[in-house]
């Protein structure tokens, strides 16, 4: 049932590639999206349409297993979520989630809460847990930022993407050098360790700085942090 659902997300030389910046991915970002799931018609009419006239686009589904088996658009989202349904449940559902590594803001609803049912589900990565029947304003502003927090984990697989395809744009001798030069050794020191000239290693770290679109070694460091790329001193 997990797969059914996981459909969701060179220098000096030049390349031929091109990668598209973080503010051209963003331009052309997906609308959001707010998902609903209750076994309940009434109450899934009146959330979309609460939740339309905040004007946020919705999709509905009466069960779990129904949402399981539709792909979910690559943008911003979230989900409500009724915890007490036939079948798969809500609860359920956000384990499942969960374990499918699928990181989707859940507000879940509900008319038979109780405290620890609460519990378990913020511990579990709830934004929120409301009891119907619930304020309006409750929903909209739990939604406001479940939204605004899928919106940065978007930004932030986006910006990973991209400069994992600028690393995979560096040769393997260059990828070397960088590993050695974002632990702080000196050209020098580089050559030295790769048995080669220090002009050459002042060659491929222009190309690296380049290709990486580094602006400073401290941003390549940082860089370097982010793509889980380190050296041994």
């Amino acid at each position: 049932m997990s797969a059914l659902f996981q459909t969701a997300f060179r220098g000096n030389l030049k390349s031929d590639r091109t990668v598209p910046s973080v503010a051209s991915r963003m331009k052309t970002e997906v609308a959001p999206i707010v998902f609903i799931v209750d076994d309940d018609l009434s109450v899934r009419r009146t959330t979309e349409r609460l939740v339309r006239t905040a004007g946020f686009n919705t999709q509905t589904f009466t069960s779990a297993r129904e949402f399981l088996k539709n792909p979910r658009p690559d943008a911003p989202a979230c989900l409500i979520l009724d915890v007490r349904m036939p079948g798969l449940d809500g609860m359920q559902l956000q384990r499942e989630l969960a374990q499918s590594g699928i990181n989707l803001p859940i507000i879940f609803i509900t008319g038979h809460g109780d405290i620890p049912m609460s519990v378990r589900a913020m511990k579990a990565g709830a934004v929120e847990f409301l009891t119907k029947p619930f304020r309006s304003q409750s929903l909209l502003e739990a939604i406001r930022s479940a939204i605004e927090s899928d919106r940065s984990a978007h930004k932030e697989r986006s910006e990973s993407g991209e400069l994992r395809e600028r690393y995979e744009q560096l040769t393997t001798r260059e990828r070397e050098v960088m590993t050695l030069v974002v632990t702080g050794m000196l050209n020098k020191q580089v050559a030295g360790e790769l048995t080669t000239t220090e002009r050459t290693i002042k060659f491929h770290r222009a190309n690296i700085m380049q290709k990486m679109q580094a602006e400073s070694l401290a941003d390549l460091v940082r860089m370097a942090g982010k793509l889980g790329v380190s050296g041994k001193r």
